[in-house]
């Protein structure tokens, strides 16, 4: 019998997958909170299916997302990820990435780790919410306004609060699984 997920997950099985195994997991590992920052950051104006699909084309242009590497990609670097047609070509996007990589750097030098940082703001536990219907979900929050207008006063760029807020729960600071997902407690 099929398991019942959350409504926006029944739509591809690439959506599916992700669902079941990733988002609103607690994620803690630095390379993997960089390369859901930039996916998030590329998925303004387009449907998360499109970058699910592109998923492993963004990781293989974007060196694994290697933050030390992206953080150096130089203006040929970055000529060569805007005739990659296999990625999303938004050239604000893709300059976006790299400075995001430098400042990603820099929080970690400054807090021992960016997952150090990000997770403090929701004291190092997942704000776990009880919504029934997918409507009741918000797009953003008061707490991903404030983490918004803090990364952008550390340098941040092509983020806002909605990018923030999808952040948080691909990396499962917060877990918005419905009450009748099944995946809820997973």
């Amino acid at each position: 019998m099929e398991k019942v997920r959350c409504d926006w997950a029944n739509q591809s099985e690439i959506e599916r997958i992700y669902h079941d195994t990733q988002w609103g997991r607690p994620a803690h590992e630095d390379g993997y909170l960089f390369e859901m920052l930039v996916l998030e950051s590329m998925q303004a104006g387009l449907s998360w299916k499109t970058i699910l699909d592109k998923r492993e084309a963004f990781r293989e242009a974007f060196d694994q997302f290697d933050i030390e590497k992206v953080s150096r990609y130089d203006e040929k670097k970055i000529a060569e990820l805007l005739s990659n047609p296999k990625i999303i070509r938004n050239k604000l996007k893709i300059q976006a990435a790299v400075n995001n990589a430098e400042m990603f750097l820099k929080i970690q030098k400054d807090h021992g780790s960016f997952d150090q940082f990000i997770w403090s703001y929701v004291n190092h536990q997942p704000v776990v919410n009880n919504f029934y219907s997918l409507s009741e979900v918000p797009s953003t929050t008061e707490l991903a306004e404030r983490i918004t207008k803090d990364l952008k006063k550390a340098g941040f760029k092509f983020i806002g609060p909605t990018i923030i807020y999808a952040y948080m729960q691909s990396i499962g600071m917060v877990n918005d699984h419905l009450l009748t997902c099944e995946f809820r407690h997973c």
